[in-house]
Formats: C-alpha cells, structure tokens, sequence
C-alpha cells in the first residue's frame, strides 16, 4: 500500500508515521517531504503508482492549491482531506456533528475545500485544535505565551495529534464522508492552562480582558467562534476511540514524555 501525502506537516508527519509501523510506503510534498509541490512530472508519476491520496494542505487565495494543479490525476479509490471545525463557525458554546451546516463562518474558503474533496468521494476528517509534542500548554506556559482570557461561556474542542493518525488509519476502511475527530471534553481554554501550570508547578498567567490580552487577528478570530464538537460519527462508523479523550490525558501524557 503507497499514500501519497500532500503537505507532510506537524499532523502529517504522525500518520506517515503510523502507516509506516504498518508496513505502508508514503511520499509526500512538502518542506518534510521528498517531494516538491511544483515538480509536477515527478508528483503525477507518484501519484500514478499511489494506491491512497491524502491533502494536508490549506486553502491559498480562495481555492485548494491541490485540486487546482492535481485534480484530474486524483482518480484514486482512496482520498482523504485533512480539514477544519472552523468550516461549522459559530455555534454559541452548543453541539455541532456533520450534520451541522457549514461555510457561514470566518472559514469560508477551508469550507468551499471541504465541499469539493467530499464531491470528490473524499474521507474529510474536520479537525480542531490540534495539540502534541512541542505544541502545547506546556509550550505556551515556558514560553510565556499562555493567556487566560476572561471569557467565562468560551469553550474550545482540542484533539491530540496521535488521535488523528489513529483516525485517519480507521477512516482508511471507512467510506466516504465528513468525520470530526475531536476529544470527549471541549473546554476553556483558561482551564487547559491551568492545567499545564499545576502540573509544572507553576502559577497561572493573570486573567485578562479580551482587549488586554493584544491577541493577533487570527487569534481573535479563534476567540469570535464557540462550539462543542461531537465525534460521534467517527465512533460509530469507523470505530474510533480518541487515546487521549480529553486534555488532561493528553496533558499527562505529554509530561511523562
């Protein structure tokens, strides 16, 4: 088996991994891959002899930079597209699954991709906020990054990187669709980071108004949206089970190392 990876990044890199152990070969573009986006000749080779096509790669100037160069070579039985939760937008802290409706939110572009890879037959596996080594609380608290933000009802959903290899591996016999792989606890972002500061021992960062925490754009952006995510499709259908099902798992995990 040979899945050809479009923008091996962080996520990328932890479900190459995975198939890897089961005996999969993966190429992938990207700056970790071995292959680059505009060596065309040598991807469409690739891709003729791949069995699975995965994209990782975000919408660039309102269009999908892989089905706008790669589209017609992309005849596989096999296509998987790593996706957002943005593309639900706002929910006002409830509940969305896929049936939710989608591209009312900041996410319009990621939301047009996400309906193009799933009329193409794609698994869409629609992620939130993504967290694993070297991309956490603990990061964010050592760096002096960590804001807590006094916004009492915000509530995020968060998913551990290994939790979308483990999802992508089970969507691999699954069929076509939307698949949310989020934990089992969304939460504050606030008790994340408090969190990650008891178990370092440390004290939290002062609580702050969202005008004094000077968050950039597209972290206020973050801040305008609130839901919960269900992953209960991915459950059912692919039979998936988050390792980490919520952040304090996750958390301990990353502490032990």
């Amino acid at each position: 088996m040979h899945l050809f990876i479009f923008g091996l990044g962080y996520s990328g890199g932890f479900i190459k991994q995975a198939l890897e152990r089961r005996g999969w070969r993966v190429s992938a573009s990207g700056s970790a891959g071995d292959h680059a986006f505009d060596d065309e000749d040598r991807i469409r080779a690739t891709l003729s002899n791949a069995s699975h096509v995965l994209s990782s790669v975000p919408p660039t100037q309102g269009e999908d930079p892989v089905l706008a160069r790669y589209g017609d070579a992309l005849n596989h039985g096999w296509l998987g597209y790593l996706s957002s939760t943005g593309v639900y937008g706002d929910a006002g802290g409830a509940w969305v699954d896929e049936t939710a409706p989608t591209g009312h939110g900041r996410r319009s572009a990621r939301s047009q991709c996400d309906a193009e890879w799933l009329a193409r037959g794609a698994r869409v596996f629609r992620l939130p906020g993504i967290y694993g080594p070297g991309r956490s609380a603990f990061d964010r608290v050592r760096d002096g990054r960590a804001k807590r933000i006094d916004l009492p009802a915000q509530v995020f959903s968060r998913v551990h990187v290994q939790d979308i290899a483990t999802g992508v591996v089970a969507g691999l016999d699954g069929p076509p669709g939307a698949y949310n792989l989020a934990d089992d606890l969304p939460t504050s972002q606030n008790l994340v980071i408090e969190e990650a500061c008891r178990l370092l021992g440390l004290e939290p960062p002062p609580m702050l108004s969202l005008e004094e925490a000077d968050l950039s754009p597209m972290a206020r952006g973050f801040y305008s949206e609130n839901r919960r995510v269900a992953n209960g499709k991915a459950r059912r259908v692919l039979g998936w089970r988050p390792r980490f099902p919520d952040y304090r798992s996750g958390l301990m995990e990353l502490l032990a190392g």
